[in-house]
């Protein structure tokens, strides 16, 4: 029989989706379940967006330029702009998602065997874009401790190696909610820059960010031009994760020329969803405004309703829509399964991801969950009672086959 790549073998299951055949059953028993598992915003997209696809006046459905379209791509750069970023259309890259757009970035910076330093956790996929670059990612474990803040920047300095390619950050986070500081930002680009490593930043959920704090970016740092490479999307910022466009950016020249190549080779991203992408930048500030708003009540309706169940350890994020939290049990991963195959309130459930898939260090965050507050506040506070009800039945469970261990012994 033809055996399959050792890269294949190696590529993770991910954290997000493993645990479908799980809830497709839970549903085929009529079950309903409120999904905390993954970022799907339940935010209507930009009327912008969808009006430019349904009144289209294409006679032909033909490729693009293989950056995307450069109407797409100058706008782009009023909206950068807004955000104190100053650059011109021929440093972006229109991707397929984001994820193509660190695909191409791995593969224009890095060799098989080179190393990519990534503060832990981090969003799942990394790992497997890592796998498929054959990139090493090497971690650097931030804990809730103090609420998955930057690690000081020394224990970045251990881990570079003549191997270390770049530092790969995402600001804010997922899937902590973390949110780097200016001076954060600055403590990595004098780090790379000392050092002659790529900084690269996943900052896809740029606009959302709580209370009286501000996103700073690495392309708002002049000195890091050379060595800033910014991975961006439309999935989050407009509620259309199924446009499935994003961009890649930089001001380094030769990155991109070899950015290019890649996207030569895939041809082009997707013709209507350019479309819809491009249109979704007319949407009003008031878009932004009010999005952002919603979101900010639904963490505080989930953190505030997590602290309440007793043995729940959870940071308050100040970015992003996710949050870890830590549950009084020791293994997420069965106990999210338990929940769709075994547990329910009226016939409802809950679908988490364990966090330990967010983690590339062995045996660590297996009691930890990533939660998506994507739902209405309603929802929440239904979900949140499930939890709490749920963790008081499993782990008296745990408690029983416990003693009954122990007798048997």
């Amino acid at each position: 029989m033809p055996v399959i790549s050792s890269k294949g073998k190696a590529m993770p299951e991910s954290p997000i989706r493993k645990l479908a055949p799980f809830a497709e059953k839970a549903v085929k028993e009529g079950k309903h379940i409120f999904r905390l598992n993954i970022g799907q915003p339940d935010i209507k997209t930009p009327i912008e967006a969808m009006d430019a696809v349904r009144n289209h006046k294409l006679d032909v459905l033909a490729y693009s330029h293989s950056a995307g379209f450069k109407s797409f791509r100058k706008k782009l750069t009023g909206y950068y702009a807004k955000h104190d970023i100053t650059i011109s259309s021929d440093d972006i890259l229109i991707t397929t998602g984001g994820s193509e757009a660190l695909i191409f970035t791995m593969g224009s910076i890095t060799d098989p065997g080179d190393e990519i330093i990534v503060p832990e956790p981090f969003y799942a996929n990394y790992y497997s874009f890592s796998t498929q670059s054959t990139v090493t990612v090497v971690p650097v474990i931030s804990t809730i401790d103090n609420g998955f803040a930057l690690p000081p920047v020394k224990e970045f300095e251990k881990l570079i190696t003549p191997k270390t390619k770049a530092i790969l950050i995402c600001n804010p986070g997922n899937p902590t909610g973390y949110l780097y500081s200016r001076e954060e930002i600055r403590q990595l680009a004098k780090l790379a820059i000392k050092h002659d490593l790529f900084l690269i930043s996943d900052e896809v959920y740029r606009e959302f960010v709580y209370g009286n704090s501000e996103h700073y970016s690495i392309l708002q740092e002049r000195a890091l031009e050379d060595h800033a490479i910014v991975v961006d999307s439309v999935s989050k910022r407009y509620s259309m994760c199924g446009a499935r466009i994003g961009c890649m950016v930089s001001k380094n020249k030769s990155v991109m020329e070899t950015a290019m190549k890649f996207a030569q080779a895939r041809l082009s991203p997707p013709t209507f969803a350019q479309i819809a992408s491009e249109a979704a930048l007319e949407a009003p500030e008031s878009y932004y405004i009010e999005t952002v708003a919603k979101y900010k009540i639904r963490r505080d309706t989930l953190v505030e309703g997590l602290r309440q169940i007793p043995g729940i350890k959870v940071a308050m994020p100040n970015g992003a829509f996710y949050c870890i939290a830590e549950l009084p049990i020791k293994d997420a991963d069965h106990f999210a399964k338990w929940l769709l195959d075994e547990f329910h309130v009226n016939n409802e459930t809950l679908m988490l991801a364990p966090a330990s898939g967010f983690y590339s260090s062995p045996n660590v965050g297996l009691n930890q969950v990533r939660i998506a507050y994507v739902l209405n506040r309603r929802d929440l506070k239904k979900s949140i009672n499930i939890l709490k009800l749920a963790l008081e039945k499993y782990t008296d469970q745990k408690t029983i086959v416990v003693a009954e261990e122990n007798i048997t012994l």
